[in-house]
């Protein structure tokens, strides 16, 4: 089995990558997107997992079945993030708290 090691140069190229993202997503977090923000954060943290993934991990000189693994698992976070946000979506955000649900410190009702 051949190890393969990647230049110093690949890795800091990567890691300036992984600081600017980091420095985006701290600047982007102050700005007003709306619903986007949630997407653009996912957005970065992606490109961000998924350099860490193909360098620093080795993805990149990896079998094929372990490319195709990798894939399925995005795949499947893709499903999961799909799911969550369409159960996000659909929720009635309407809650109001009964009275016997408002308690103070020690269970003792207001």
């Amino acid at each position: 089995m051949k190890h393969h090691v990647d230049s110093v140069r690949s890795y800091v190229g990567v890691w300036i990558a992984l600081l600017i993202l980091t420095f985006t997503t701290v600047t982007v977090s102050h700005w007003d997107l709306g619903e986007f923000h949630v997407v653009v954060a996912l957005l970065i943290a992606f490109v961000k997992a998924s350099l860490v993934a193909w360098i620093f991990m080795g993805v990149r000189h990896s079998a094929k079945m372990t490319r195709l693994f990798v894939v399925a698992g995005l795949i499947w976070l893709s499903i999961m993030i799909l799911i969550t946000y369409g159960d996000y979506r659909t929720r009635a955000w309407d809650y109001q708290p009964q009275p016997w649900a408002q308690t103070g410190g020690a269970g003792v009702v207001r």
